[in-house]
């Protein structure tokens, strides 16, 4: 039959010879030929003799195609042209010619089937084989297969397939064998996994095969390949498999029958691809390579989308606990000596990041309590990989809070049995875990030293042959600690030292430890442990501290209490000396002799040895038991006063002293001091106040234990005022952060009641400025407590939350007058500012029913939630009836106040929070409420005017601190101010969005910009005069206002645009008056204002003119205008020309083609004319007007070297009259400025010979000057000049005139009417000055000074020259005109 030839028809060959195949020859036949049932059967059987003749059934099967829509995809018949008969029947067919085949060959149709469908996969699979995807299949590939496994379910469905057989012919293409194509069999149902596997011979050989296949697929995922949703779907998949069936619950390994294959091979490949992982971790993996790749992806099947569905049942976790045995044991090649000397950088934060995310997600399956277990473990049976393992106790105690509790547990089990088993192997674990965990800092587990000290104040009872052991180790202990530089030794026996910080003295933590011992005692009937422990290990505290605290003499009680039966216990243990003992019965047996004391209920005095400080204590400890004693609660009053008297000594103080009132108190916040002997017993009155309240409200709450905090802060009252108030200074306003939550809670309840007896108390002034007023002590707390960083935050929220709480539970059935008395306002609304800044679920209004109750109980508790607690309290009915009252509501203003305190860079919220929190509190709190409670009325001018007070405010107030030499540069010293101007930008800029397009920016046509009426009411309100204080303050007033203006846009200072009818708008001259008035004076220098707000005005100036109708026309109107209502501006701008002048010609050319307007090019024509001046061509005439010239002229001589200055000079000659005459006065400014300024860029000598040689040429071309001394805002050159020059400046002519005395010529007396006339003038003024005391602004030049030492009673060198002078023309002058003068002058 092979050789059988056919026509070209029959055969399939077409035209071009090419090959037809089956389906196109039976298409062409169905077009041709109508269909009817007799032609179909004869059809059917010709294609069966066909069949029979083919001997290939593989390449036949691989032939097989559908309609020529859909190629070579057997799933695709059926949607084809709606065929399903067609798709049926090539089914059909074939399975015909498979059995039909096997009938001939006596084969089972399943064996034959199977080889022939694992033979066709095989053809797929090698086809694949050059292509970059090892493990994945094309599309193409991808529809074969999917072709091959419908017929091989057709098969399946009708029992022609052998799963067994087609495993094993699988098996033998096994190197050419894709992954993905077994994914397929097992989802599609033709083969499991597990059937497959199992039918391999070697279990080695398949789990080798599907580790490489594992690493390619994860290194395909990670790379992002075009399949990789199908990638990740195997992934799962197969983990899936095998976690549940490597780990199922029935499965032993280590069984000795026969296992199955498939859990094991399950395990071995998971192990397989773990071990790959670390080792690539140890071996250093290069980032983004693909080995790195590989890990990354594997570790992430730990993760919960990964193990899908099974994940509900206990497999995975046995799974997890499998890998972290495997983790911690794998490769241990360190040992504990090499782990000691490494640890540190296993720390978690240099842990590699990809082992960290692995031991995070073992977290998720496996609970703290199960960590340590397995960890304990895993280190008590097998060689561990010491660097994983100490890594893992790092990620535990920084992952798990409640980690350190655990492991501090464990290793004081670790501890206890090295010592009763003698083994080294525990101490060292215990040792080098406790030091891998401290290195995560104290917030995941205690530092070394204090643990340390714990396990050596409590060492553990050990076998007697093993004590010496133990007291070797404690010895080196304390040597250790003596290195790390903490003593042991004043350690009180309760001490908790989770709470580093304050460390309590020996005395007074031996009479808490004391008791404490007698409540345990009073539970148990015995002695407690840790007494038995400090008697024999820590002997010289429990000798020197402990038995003198327990052993204080008092009046024994006739029936014996819990003190008595514990000390007659330690006797009977031996545990008391029995001279201690003896001397302790008679000191007792003595006070019993003393009636009065013993009638009071209370202690009798103590002997005379017994220092004063230890006598308050023991008082103090006799309060504190009572607070929980209800049969003592009458006693209180008889206690407290003992207290009073027992302080009295303590502090010195006898009965005159406490009976002298104290009318004021003066307290240095910033740097409060205590002498040693107030400090201490402040402090023991301080610690007793916590401690009763905290044991008073474990059996009571606040409003029914009684008055004792009331008679106990009445104590502190009188001489030992300001020294509680001290202290409270320091706690609070330094130490606040570092204070636990029985010291906040204590001393949140002394501030009420402080405030609770305010009327009683002193006022109190916080600084050497307050001379005069002074704070009442509840408003005191509200200074004390700052909120500006992080933790000052948190602090300031836990003490508001607490002081309210305890006032409102305290007096909840009494008057709010009360409440009003006991909390300052400004602690309120600081609660109401911390509430809204740090829960955002605050800010939501509240409703009817979220009123929730108060209770103070969960705050004294140890654990206490002060979220939940401020929250609770925030929602109290009470508290937001008390939230109504005027006096307390959270104002705008009061907002701004705090919020300018906050410093940024250690803000408790980031940069977008605090973002979000502004525009919340600005636009959507305190813009739309009432000016009646605290709001704006809607009104956001009227927000911007408060904000710009507030940072006015803040800058000039103590709380805007780190004031230093160059505070000025940044609002308040620092950068905190930065958000609120930003604010203040955006509010701006919304007004100009509100206003009217017909008026400008910020004012209506007949007003000005709002800035300006802010500035001017507040410089109304400052001090006027010359002396150094308020000069200092207006200038500093003024410089806060030009960084405003500078900060917003440069409209502000010129208006958006100038109307015809109106050129020079309102807030020009706004801004013109504040240059002539203010600016002027103090924030301009030899006549010209700083370069920034010079700069900022033409800025603004061009971008308003180019608005208008004739931009160029508009500004010259508008610089016209200057030279008689603002010529400072112009002087600024000729100094600063060189800079300005790019900036204003690249703005004008953005928008005009023109030439600069005239008035402009004049300023460019007076630099011009100045610079050809001095150089040494000839200089060109000066261009009017003559005084802009000679202003530029001044300030290019300025920059001259004073060698070249007389040679320049000499030009003068030429120039006009009425240019000299400017220029001498513009040269006697600069003469002034030399000497005022101390970083004036002229030299005073320079200054003066500019000066003379001016002078010299007016006096050679007889041009009149001395008018320039005689100015007056009456005449045209006075109203010109004396809005250029400083007031201060003109002040000081007298001192110029006198100056170039020496420069006149001898005629000139004689020569001049008027100078003889001015001459006396100027003396007059220059003594005036002088009897002022303004003599110390002007200093003499430097080398002048070594000839004005010896001339005593002189107040300078010029005032000798007007005193020769006056000498000199005394006889000349008439007494009535010299009285004239003196009038005129005064």
């Amino acid at each position: 039959m092979a050789g059988l030839q056919v026509p070209n028809s029959a055969s399939g060959q077409g035209p071009g010879g090419r090959r037809r195949s089956w389906a196109e020859l039976l298409a062409g036949r169905l077009k041709r030929q109508k269909c009817n049932p007799e032609r179909a059967q004869k059809l059917k059987d010709s294609a069966v003799r066909l069949l029979r003749s083919h001997q290939d059934l593989t390449a036949l099967l691989l032939e097989v195609e559908g309609p020529p829509c859909k190629k070579l995809s057997l799933s695709k018949l059926i949607d084809c042209d709606s065929s399903e008969i067609y798709a049926n029947h090539s089914s059909s067919f074939i399975g015909s010619t498979l059995q039909d085949q096997a009938s001939r060959l006596g084969v089972p149709v399943g064996v034959l089937s199977a080889g022939m469908v694992a033979s066709s996969v095989g053809q797929v699979c090698t086809a694949a084989a050059e292509t970059s995807h090892p493990v994945l299949l094309t599309v193409e590939q991808r529809k074969k297969l999917s072709s091959l496994l419908e017929f091989a379910q057709y098969l399946l469905a009708h029992s022609m397939f052998s799963r067994l057989s087609f495993c094993q012919e699988l098996w033998k293409i096994q190197n050419s064998l894709l992954l993905e194509v077994v994914w397929h069999l097992h989802v599609q149902g033709i083969v499991s996994l597990e059937e497959l596997l199992e039918s391999h011979p070697d279990m080695h050989a398949v789990g080798a095969w599907l580790f490489r296949n594992l690493c390619c697929l994860c290194e395909q995922i990670e790379a992002s390949c075009q399949h990789a949703d199908v990638a990740r779907a195997m992934l799962s998949d197969f983990v899936q498999m095998f976690v549940l069936r490597g780990f199922q619950k029935n499965s032993d390994l280590r069984r000795t029958v026969e296992p199955e294959k498939m859990p094991q091979v399950a395990v071995d490949v998971l192990q397989r691809m773990l071990i790959f992982a670390l080792d690539a971790l140890a071996a250093g993996v290069q980032e983004e390579s693909s080995t790195h790749k590989t890990v990354r992806c594997w570790f992430g099947v730990f993760s919960g989308h990964m193990l899908g569905s099974v994940i509900s049942t206990d497999s995975p976790k046995r799974f997890f606990s499998h890998t972290l045995t495997q983790i911690l044991t794998h490769s241990p090649l360190l040992k504990a000596s090499d782990a000691v000397q490494m640890q540190r950088e296993w720390s978690f934060a240099r842990t590699h990041p990809l082992l960290t995310a692995l031991y995070r997600r073992l977290f998720v399956m496996l609970s703290p309590e199960e960590l340590v277990g397995h960890l304990q473990e895993v280190l008590e049976t097998q060689e561990v990989h010491w660097q994983r393992v100490l890594s893992l106790v790092s990620a535990l105690v920084v992952c798990f809070p409640e980690a350190q509790q655990l492991l501090g547990d464990w290793v004081a089990r670790l501890m206890a049995q090295a010592f009763e088993s003698c083994q080294l192997d525990s101490m060292v674990t215990a040792f080098l875990v406790v030091r891998q965990a401290a290195l995560e800092g104290p917030s995941a587990f205690q530092s070394y030293a204090d643990w340390f000290k714990v396990h050596i104040l409590h060492p553990p009872l050990v076998p007697s042959k093993y004590r010496s052991l133990l007291t070797d180790y404690i010895s080196l202990a304390k040597t250790r600690l003596a290195d790390l530089k903490v003593s042991i030794e004043s350690m009180g026996l309760y001490e908790d030292l989770s709470s580093a910080g304050d460390i309590t003295e020996p005395h007074s933590q031996a009479l808490q430890d004391v008791e404490k011992a007698i409540m345990v005692f009073e539970h148990t009937g015995k002695i407690p442990v840790t007494v038995m422990e400090a008697s024999i290990f820590r002997r010289p505290y429990y000798v020197s501290h402990f038995l003198p605290a327990l052993l204080t003499p008092r009046v024994l009680p006739k029936v014996p209490d819990s003190r008595v039966a514990f000390i007659e216990s330690l006797k009977r243990a031996d545990k008391i000396p029995p001279s201690l003992y003896s001397t302790y019965c008679q000191a007792c047996s003595a006070a019993e002799e003393k009636p009065g004391d013993a009638a009071l209920g209370v202690r009798a005095e103590p002997s005379s040895a017994e220092e004063p400080l230890e006598q308050l204590t023991a008082a103090l400890v006799e309060l504190r038991s009572s607070m929980t004693d209800p049969s003592q609660s009458d006693v209180i009053s008889a206690q407290v006063a003992v207290i009073s008297e027992r302080l009295r000594a303590a502090l010195g103080h006898n009965e005159d002293d406490s009976s002298a009132e104290i009318s004021k108190i003066q307290l240095s916040i910033n740097a409060p001091r205590l002498e040693p002997r107030e400090y201490t017993a402040v402090d023991l009155l301080l610690t007793s106040f916590c401690q009763n309240l905290m044991a008073a409200s474990s059996v009571a709450p606040p409003e029914r234990q009684g008055p004792w905090a009331t008679l106990f802060m009445r104590t502190m009252c009188g001489c030992v005022l300001p020294a509680v108030l001290t202290r409270l200074c320091q706690l609070l306003h330094h130490q606040g952060p570092s204070l636990s939550a029985p010291h906040v809670l204590g001393l949140a309840a002394l501030a009420v009641h402080l405030g609770e007896s305010r009327s009683a108390l002193p006022e109190v002034d916080v600084g050497p400025s307050a001379t005069d007023a002074g704070l009442p002590v509840p408003a005191l707390f509200d200074s004390l407590l700052t909120c500006r960083t992080r933790d000052s935050l948190l602090f300031c929220l836990k003490f508001c939350t607490a002081a309210i709480s305890y006032s409102l539970c305290k007096f909840s059935s009494q008057s709010r007058d009360i409440l009003h008395s006991c909390l300052s306002p400004g602690l309120i609304k600081k609660f109401q500012f911390l509430v809204f800044r740090l829960f955002s679920e605050a800010r939501q209004p509240l409703s009817q029913e979220d009123a929730a109750s108060l209770s103070w109980r969960p705050l004294y508790l140890p654990s206490a939630d002060w979220q939940r607690a401020a929250l609770s309290l925030w929602t109290h009915r009470t508290f937001r009836e008390l939230l109504k009252e005027e006096d307390v509501h959270l104002t705008y203003q009061d907002w701004l106040h705090l919020e300018l305190e906050i410093q940024p860079e250690a803000d408790a919220l980031s940069d977008t929070e605090r973002y979000d929190f502004h525009q919340w509190a600005i636009y959507e709190h305190f813009l739309p409420k009432s000016s009646a409670s605290g709001g704006c009325d809607g009104d956001l001018e009227a927000a911007c005017t408060v904000l710009v007070n507030a940072l006015m405010d803040f800058h000039h107030s103590s709380r805007s601190y780190d004031h230093s030499e160059n505070s000025n540069l940044v609002f308040g010293g620092r950068t905190g101010n930065e958000d609120i101007i930003s604010r203040l930008q955006e509010m701006v800029a919304d007004l100009e969005l509100q206003q009217d397009p017909s008026v400008p920016l910020g004012h209506t046509p007949s007003q000005g910009h709002f800035l300006f009426g802010i500035f001017c009411r507040r410089l109304q309100a400052l001090t006027s005069g010359w002396n150094v204080a308020a000069r200092l303050q207006r200038q500093r007033e003024l410089l806060m206002y030009k960084r405003i203006l500078l900060r917003l846009p440069s409209s502000v200072l010129c208006g958006s645009s100038f109307q015809a009818e109106q050129p020079i708008t309102a807030r020009c001259e706004q801004f013109f008056h504040l240059v002539n008035s203010e600016m002027r004076n103090f924030c301009s220098h030899g006549g010209a204002l700083t370069q920034d707000i010079t700069a900022h005005f033409f800025r603004g100036l061009l971008n308003a003119c180019l608005r208008s109708r004739d931009p160029s026309l508009t500004v010259d109107f508008i610089l016209a205008k200057c030279q008689t209502k603002c010529p400072l501006i112009l002087t600024s701008a000729l100094l600063w020309w060189p800079s300005l002048e790019p900036v204003l010609l690249c703005q004008w050319r953005r928008h005009c083609q023109s030439p600069l307007p005239r008035e402009l090019q004049k300023l460019q024509e007076g630099r011009q004319f100045a610079s050809d001046f001095l150089s040494p061509d000839a200089a060109s005439p000066a261009p009017n007007p003559a005084w802009l010239s000679a202003a530029a002229l001044h300030f290019a001589i300025q920059q001259v070297r004073e060698e070249n200055i007389r040679k320049q000079l000499t030009k003068l000659d030429c120039e006009r009259e009425e240019l000299l005459v400017f220029l001498f006065f513009f040269s006697l400014m600069g003469l002034l400025s030399s000497h005022l300024t101390s970083n004036s860029a002229t030299d005073p000598s320079k200054a003066l010979d500019v000066c003379a040689a001016v002078l010299e040429c007016l006096e050679k071309r007889k041009i009149s000057w001395l008018a320039l001394f005689q100015l007056t805002e009456s005449d045209r050159l006075g109203r010109l000049l004396l809005r250029v020059a400083p007031d201060q400046h003109t002040r000081l002519l007298p001192f110029t005139f006198y100056s170039l005395l020496s420069c006149f010529h001898d005629d000139a007396a004689i020569r001049e009417e008027a100078f003889l006339h001015v001459a006396v003038d100027m003396y007059l003024r220059l003594v005036q000055l002088f009897v002022a005391g303004d003599t110390s602004t002007v200093s003499p030049p430097a080398g002048r000074s070594l000839e004005l030492q010896g001339q005593a009673g002189q107040p300078c060198g010029i005032d000798n020259k007007s005193s020769s002078f006056s000498a000199a023309v005394n006889t000349s002058v008439p007494e009535k005109e010299l009285l004239t003068h003196s009038r005129a002058a005064g």
